[in-house]
């Protein structure tokens, strides 16, 4: 599908009823975005210890893309502000005189992103299965090991996630969206999500591909999922994220500069990847309705 037709689709799936953004300008906003992500991520890093949080709870650094969505928020409010529609849970603008709709249960509105939420469980066991062939061990670590409360580190962690994907699902993506396909924008911003993790890039060579690996094909998963997804964009993404960081956290050492367990991480994403990428091929090519039925006449 070219570019300019899944910017339409894209804008009138999740934009309708909104201000369309602007094409003109994307760049300077992007670019504006990574270059305070990343200076914002330094400053809080250094921050760290004074602060004495420690950094397996939360590390600050996640503070950035969050920062920076302020910050362009600032120079443009408006584009900002449709770029974040879906981000937050919708609110019920039911007009008074419509009679109420039935609410939907937690259950079967869970159901359609369960795909999305049991895929970390995958890249987890992936993992774990190629460290264990690779290397006949796997670094387990007990929840009670830990130095700190297990529903404490659920909570940082979720937070930090969110305040990590605020920026890259719910800002960067949905900007790149506008001049881009869902996945060569997903794929760029999973390139700029892990580049901005300049620590990794000083390690070996192999364990900086693996966790390029891993986050250009989280972010293939996530730009998909969220394609069509409406409301709750930024719990989802932070939820994903927050998965995926303590399987990593209980099933590898990620800790390590070890290249394997990073490696063996970077694989397994890109193996679950794959079926989104299957599904959102068949989707594209798939005929439409209205089409095929005038196409083959009515019946």
């Amino acid at each position: 599908m070219p570019d300019h037709q899944n910017q339409h689709q894209y804008q009138h799936n999740q934009n309708q009823g909104q201000r369309r953004v602007q094409r003109s300008g994307w760049a300077a906003q992007a670019g504006v975005f990574l270059v305070v992500a990343f200076i914002a991520a330094g400053a809080c890093g250094a921050l760290q210890p004074v602060t004495g949080i420690p950094p397996e709870v939360v590390q600050l650094t996640q503070l950035g893309p969050a920062l920076a969505v302020a910050a362009v928020a600032l120079l443009w409010p408006a584009r900002t502000k449709a770029l974040l529609t879906g981000a937050l849970p919708a609110r019920n603008t039911r007009p008074t005189n419509r009679a109420p709709r039935t609410p939907a249960t937690g259950r079967s509105a869970l159901l359609p992103h369960l795909p999305l939420l049991l895929t970390p469980a995958l890249i987890i066991a992936l993992s774990a299965g190629g460290l264990l062939l690779t290397s006949g061990t796997l670094p387990v670590t007990a929840p009670l090991a830990l130095a700190h409360p297990l529903p404490l580190l659920v909570t940082a962690q979720l937070l930090g996630a969110c305040a990590e994907e605020i920026g890259w699902r719910c800002h960067l993506q949905p900007l790149l969206r506008t001049r881009f396909g869902p996945v060569t924008a997903s794929v760029l911003v999973g390139t700029l999500w892990g580049l901005w993790h300049v620590p990794v890039l000083a390690q070996e060579p192999a364990y900086a591909a693996g966790f390029l690996t891993a986050t250009i094909a989280m972010s293939v998963i996530l730009g998909l999922a969220l394609e069509r997804v409406r409301h709750n964009r930024l719990l989802l993404a932070g939820a994903f994220h927050t998965l995926v960081n303590l399987g990593m956290l209980f099933v590898t050492d990620e800790t390590s500069p070890a290249a394997a367990p990073m490696v063996a991480l970077g694989a397994a994403c890109l193996a679950a990847a794959l079926p989104w990428l299957v599904a959102a091929r068949r989707a594209a090519t798939a005929p439409d309705k209205i089409t095929a039925t005038t196409a083959h006449g009515t019946r």
